[in-house]
């Protein structure tokens, strides 16, 4: 099971830092994921991290300004973002998946949390 913790109400150019953390299973296993859905639109990838942690892939519009880590010992990843603008507010989900392919995208993964909400004000 995997619960995104860590949102809220941030104003444009702050900085929020998402956790997910995971029961049940250890993270060390899986490909981990963090994906965002804003009302009346669908979930899209945000950024991705390898087993190890030696490989991150991010969404183009979050470039520069997120960074996803992963803390295997303590069976938690990471979501750090930097610069918020208010198109970033969504529900933002972790997910975990068996499988490294790219561009990810939410089929690839089976496992996901309950989100946590993200609200930047311009």
């Amino acid at each position: 099971q995997l619960q995104a913790s860590g949102g809220g109400l941030v104003q444009a150019g702050g900085s929020l830092r998402l956790s997910c953390a995971a029961s049940g299973r250890t993270i060390s296993g899986y490909v981990m994921g963090w994906f965002r859905q804003a009302p009346g639109k669908e979930r899209e990838f945000v950024a991705v991290i390898k087993w190890s942690g030696d490989y991150r892939d991010y969404a183009d519009s979050v470039k520069g300004r997120f960074t996803i880590s992963r803390d295997n010992a303590k069976n938690r990843v990471y979501l750090q973002m930097n610069s918020l603008k208010p198109e970033d507010t969504a529900v933002y989900f972790c997910a975990a998946s068996t499988v490294w392919v790219l561009p990810a995208s939410p089929a690839r993964f089976g496992s996901w949390g309950q989100g946590t909400q993200v609200t930047v004000s311009s």
